[in-house]
């Protein structure tokens, strides 16, 4: 039995009512942390959830985790797990569903910025996105294709 099979969730829509534990979770990550959350309007998560693809995991009745993509410009904006629920597939799970979306919007190249030396790093390279430099805050921009 895989990771996933022990402990499967539930992709779908993410819903108004859980941006409390949406809030939660991206506050409480240990790597990637917002180090400014007004960066972050409620303005642009509504868009997100309203206009854009915004998927959450949930396990058992509660939200473990949740990715965000904006199908104008194909950016993986948010890729977030609860770290008591990491190393269970969910993370790769998420990303397929944005990537889907991505896919169904007609993109055929996704990308995304995340900080060096972190563990979200070392995901991205596993799963086939390819580096493509350092954006002027220090993150690395990487790109995939999408089959």
């Amino acid at each position: 039995m895989n990771a996933l099979e022990a402990h499967p969730a539930l992709i779908r829509p993410a819903r108004a009512e859980d941006q409390p534990r949406i809030t939660a979770i991206r506050m409480g990550v240990r790597e990637n942390q917002l180090s400014d959350p007004s960066k972050v309007t409620q303005a642009e998560v509504d868009w997100y959830r309203e206009q854009a693809i915004f998927f959450v995991a949930e396990c058992d009745g509660e939200v473990v985790g949740f990715s965000c993509a904006n199908h104008q410009t194909a950016l993986i904006w948010a890729l977030f797990i609860d770290p008591a629920h990491e190393g269970h597939g969910h993370g790769r799970a998420l990303l397929d569903a944005a990537l889907a979306g991505l896919k169904a919007a007609g993109h055929s190249q996704a990308w995304l910025t995340t900080g060096s030396g972190t563990r979200a790093e070392r995901f991205y390279r596993r799963h086939g996105w390819r580096d493509m430099g350092r954006g002027l805050d220090g993150s690395i921009i990487f790109i995939r294709t999408l089959d």
